[in-house]
């Protein structure tokens, strides 16, 4: 007896995202910056996560057509030249979020859309809305902002104000070669590296 077609159930599917990743160096820096906020404010959320620059926010995705995901975005970023990166202090989303400002240099700005719309069109991913208590806002979604997230939903709105006077004027200043584009998957408590694809060489 031939069964009916069913959609996969949504535990067959994983949440996954798109993003740049910073050099190892430069992660445990950032890491570093997320642990005084949970040690200063009981703020962890961000440490779920490496440090990362978000391309394409969390979107759910059957386990079974993984291959798929993978050979879409290796197409992509065999296309990509390696992007540079530069960072230069910090930027907030009251009344929540803090992060390490990413500049909008040209090469960056272009990608995000680029990627945006070769997922739509080769696999059929619409950008989706963003997560509840994912980073940015809903106000901030209608353009994309390159940042990395030091905290976000657990820093609580009084803390924001105690703490922001301090980083809007606090420095930091790195730059950094891209050379691959990173998915991420989430496996029940935090975000890990599913794959990287290497950008045209």
């Amino acid at each position: 007896m031939v069964m009916p077609y069913s959609r996969p159930m949504e535990s067959a599917k994983a949440r996954y995202f798109v993003a740049l990743l910073p050099p190892d160096s430069l992660q445990q820096e950032i890491q570093a910056i997320k642990r005084e906020f949970q040690t200063r404010y009981g703020s962890k959320a961000a440490l779920k996560s490496p440090p990362h620059i978000t391309l394409y926010p969390p979107f759910l995705w059957p386990h079974h057509a993984d291959s798929l995901l993978h050979q879409a975005l290796q197409v992509f970023a065999a296309q990509i030249d390696p992007v540079f990166i530069e960072l230069s202090g910090f930027g907030a989303f009251p009344p929540r979020v803090i992060y390490v400002d990413v500049l909008e240099t040209p090469a960056l700005m272009e990608l995000q859309p680029i990627l945006r719309d070769h997922l739509e069109q080769t696999i059929g991913i619409v950008n989706q809305r963003y997560f509840p208590g994912s980073d940015p806002p809903p106000s901030q979604q209608r353009r994309f902002i390159p940042h990395m997230t030091v905290a976000f939903r657990d820093l609580k709105p009084a803390s924001f104000r105690q703490v922001w006077p301090e980083f809007e004027h606090r420095s930091f200043q790195a730059s950094f070669w891209v050379p691959e584009l990173t998915l991420l998957i989430h496996d029940g408590q935090r975000w890990q590296i599913a794959q990287n694809f290497g950008f045209k060489r």
